[in-house]
């Protein structure tokens, strides 16, 4: 599968990625050995001047670490495959506490307090938004192996300098199913326009018979469902995985022509088309999915996860099937589709031991432990050499679109945030509130615009 990547100069990255992912175990090992054997011109001893990739050097790492984690998944999984001991086979002298934190609010309280401390873990996590905050607590990774094999990695370089490998790719997609676009008479939509018409010739056909069906499902009771639509689309609309943190570096990030706004006005089109049923407001995520599972929906949006949900809730998937959200406005624009790095793993200016720490990474993510992983877990691989097989539902949204372009989507760091919270502005509420009588978007962004540069000013941002 052809893929462009967008934004953040990660085409250049990807290459050097591929070139130096092809390498096999095998070969690796025999560079590791090779270079053991060296010996120099005195007296045939080993050379331990080498790079830390000797067997010599290794038995040189020694020492303490502590590795700071949230992820409930990866502590059972560190539990039942004893990740100290297999670590422990290649660096004899290393001792590794795993130390878990409650949840990832926790976990960041904790580490604030932490920096101030001086005592960071050796080896933390860190989410998209998170890495601009502890920027200056982290080790460069980007002569790592790890680094060089992740699909997102140099996406995420702060400075030319990458901060953190991440450990998974998310992506989202739209579910459907196919009998019941074949029974409507439509196809696969490409384009926005295609996808509104699509959603209303779905509600037509099936609405005139079934006053409760949804072309669409939502779930905008609980707000958040309507993230694929809210968050996403600003970023697919431009490219621009960075759109929440250059929105932070201007007054009027919301005025007509920007990415966002665009990205909104399809929204607002699309919320007041008569295709998410009777009452968009009055069912929750959980209902609607129950309702899609049963077929009383032809159209749901959600990421990866929403596949199980999907399957335990019908007898019958065999007419599942998957497309990304066509955000382009004609066939000749790229098609974007976003993807995430989550959980970035890092090495802290803190450790004492960082050389043990980054060999730490390293071993993470090789063979030895991290293909067992990535299987054991639901969420897709962000190492290209080490590929995961999608669910053949999920691989379907690929195969529709061979040269789809990807985004990488950042949360939005410190200062949006900032900016954000001062506002209170909340792009899944406000996602409802479209759905409500009365709504004017204009009206709405011109008032965002106002609090925004308000806020920027208030807080010093530049």
């Amino acid at each position: 599968m052809k893929k462009q990547i967008a934004a953040l100069g990660l085409c250049a990255a990807m290459v050097v990625g591929s070139a130096t992912g092809c390498s096999t175990a095998s070969s690796k090992e025999t560079e590791k050995a090779s270079a053991a054997d060296t010996t120099t011109a005195a007296g045939g001893q080993a050379d331990t001047t080498a790079a830390p990739e000797t067997e010599a050097a290794k038995a040189d790492l020694k020492g303490n670490l502590v590795f700071a984690i949230w992820d409930n998944n990866l502590m059972d999984y560190i539990d039942q495959n004893d990740m100290v001991g297999k670590f422990q086979e290649k660096y004899p002298d290393a001792e590794i506490e795993v130390e878990k934190i409650k949840d990832d609010s926790e976990y960041w309280n904790a580490m604030k307090m932490r920096t101030s401390a001086n005592q960071l873990p050796d080896v933390m996590f860190n989410k998209p938004f998170t890495l601009s905050r502890f920027k200056d607590y982290l080790v460069d990774l980007s002569d790592l192996e790890a680094s060089k094999n992740n699909e997102l990695a140099a996406g995420y370089a702060m400075d030319g300098k990458i901060l953190g490998v991440p450990l998974t790719a998310g992506y989202e997609y739209v579910f459907y199913w196919k009998d019941m676009f074949k029974e409507a008479g439509v196809t696969v939509p490409t384009t926005w326009s295609e996808f509104e018409q699509t959603a209303q010739t779905l509600q037509d056909y099936y609405g005139k018979d079934n006053p409760d069906f949804m072309a669409i499902a939502l779930g905008a009771k609980d707000e958040w469902p309507d993230y694929p639509y809210m968050e996403f689309m600003p970023a697919l609309e431009g490219g621009n995985g960075q759109n929440w943190n250059d929105m932070a570096k201007t007054d009027a990030p919301f005025a007509e022509g920007t990415d966002i706004n665009k990205a909104y006005t399809k929204v607002n089109e699309l919320f007041n088309m008569n295709v998410f049923g009777k009452d968009p407001l009055g069912m929750g995520n959980d209902q609607v999915t129950a309702l899609f599972a049963q077929k009383k929906a032809a159209i749901l949006a959600l990421g990866d996860w929403g596949l199980q949900n999907i399957q335990t809730g019908t007898d019958d998937y065999s007419e599942l099937g998957t497309f990304y959200l066509p955000v382009r406005n004609t066939t000749d624009d790229p098609f974007r589709v976003i993807v995430q790095g989550d959980s970035f793993m890092g090495v802290t200016t803190h450790s004492k031991n960082p050389e043990l720490a980054k060999a730490f990474v390293e071993w993470f993510y090789s063979e030895d432990w991290y293909p067992g992983y990535i299987n054991y877990v639901t969420s897709a691989s962000s190492m290209t050499n080490f590929p995961k097989e999608k669910d053949p539902i999920l691989a379907e949204a690929d195969a529709l679109q061979p040269d789809m372009e990807l985004v990488m989507y950042d949360g939005g760091g410190d200062d949006f945030q900032a900016v954000q919270n001062e506002i209170a502005f909340d792009y899944k509420k406000l996602g409802a509130q479209m759905f409500t009588e009365g709504f004017d978007l204009k009206t709405e962004l011109d008032t965002l615009n106002t609090k925004w540069a308000e806020a920027r000013t208030k807080l010093g941002i530049k």
